[in-house]
């Protein structure tokens, strides 16, 4: 799983690199704060992709003295501090639009930019596939993270190249609006991943749906005669549970810690559960 999500994100650096480069030349030949925004988003991009990737790294580690749990928690925190980067750059670039706006710049439109904005519309869309395909597969909130983001990069790179088409009619002033327009959409992004990976950050517990696989689990377990309280949370990206299982009084310890035991390793086997505390409730 480490490997693959190494790999994904060592894609992710090199399209964004790539891309930032690009834009950042047809940005400063065309002084557009429409492509100029696009590059800023790619820079964004990189630095989400070295966090995510670090992230990663240290997410894959083995429990230690110091985190007996794991450290689970490193992705969503990596994702939440790109998103706070997000809301600053977007503040930055929507100040310089509006100083577009009211005092619009000459502007220079090379064939150039529209080749690059075009090539980023159609690669942003694969790549964004490709990362909520490994996001959904191993369970990657980061990476998921950085799936929303591409997504979004498609339509912030789309408004940039309607910016300098209207440009390129005479339209200045479109440039700033378009600026603008691209920084929502960072704006979007940001508060996108802050809300999902909040709930990882404050221990949300599961919705209904697992809740209710997790309960038929437990009650399959032969032995196992009825559940009285099952609790859950997030710790990292990961479920902790603490289920009360209810077993016959009559049965020894040792059977009762058997049926304990199995409980604990059905639910553990699931991919969204790290962790799993049983109580033995004798009926």
């Amino acid at each position: 799983m480490a490997k693959s999500l190494h790999r994904a994100t060592t894609y992710s650096i090199l399209v964004n690199l790539l891309l930032f480069i690009l834009k950042a030349v047809v940005g400063f030949i065309s002084n557009s704060i429409a492509v100029i925004s696009e590059a800023v988003n790619s820079l964004t991009d990189i630095i989400s992709s070295v966090a995510i990737k670090y992230a990663v790294k240290v997410s894959s580690q083995k429990p230690d003295e110091t985190h007996q749990f794991g450290h689970n928690a490193a992705q969503p925190i990596a994702a939440f501090i790109v998103a706070v980067f997000a809301f600053v750059v977007g503040i930055k670039i929507v100040e310089e639009s509006i100083k577009r706006i009211i005092s619009p710049e000459e502007i220079t439109i090379h064939w150039a930019i529209y080749i690059v904005l075009g090539a980023t519309i159609i690669i942003k869309i694969m790549l964004s596939k490709y990362q909520k395909i490994i996001g959904k597969k191993y369970t990657s909130p980061a990476m998921n993270a950085a799936g929303v983001d591409s997504l979004n990069d498609v339509l912030a790179s789309a408004i940039a190249l309607i910016g300098v088409i209207c440009v390129d009619f005479g339209f200045r002033f479109v440039d700033g609006i378009a600026g603008i327009l691209v920084a929502v959409f960072i704006f979007k992004t940001g508060w996108e991943v802050a809300k999902e990976n909040l709930d990882y950050l404050m221990g949300k517990s599961a919705d209904d749906k697992l809740i209710f696989e997790i309960a038929n689990k437990a009650l399959k377990i032969e032995g196992v005669e009825g559940l009285n309280d099952l609790r859950s949370h997030y710790v990292g990206d990961k479920f902790h549970i603490e289920i009360h299982v209810e077993v016959n009084k009559d049965i020894s310890t040792t059977i009762s810690h058997d049926i304990g035991k199995k409980v604990k390793f059905a639910i553990e086997d699931m991919d969204e559960v790290q962790k799993v505390f049983v109580h033995i409730d004798p009926v």
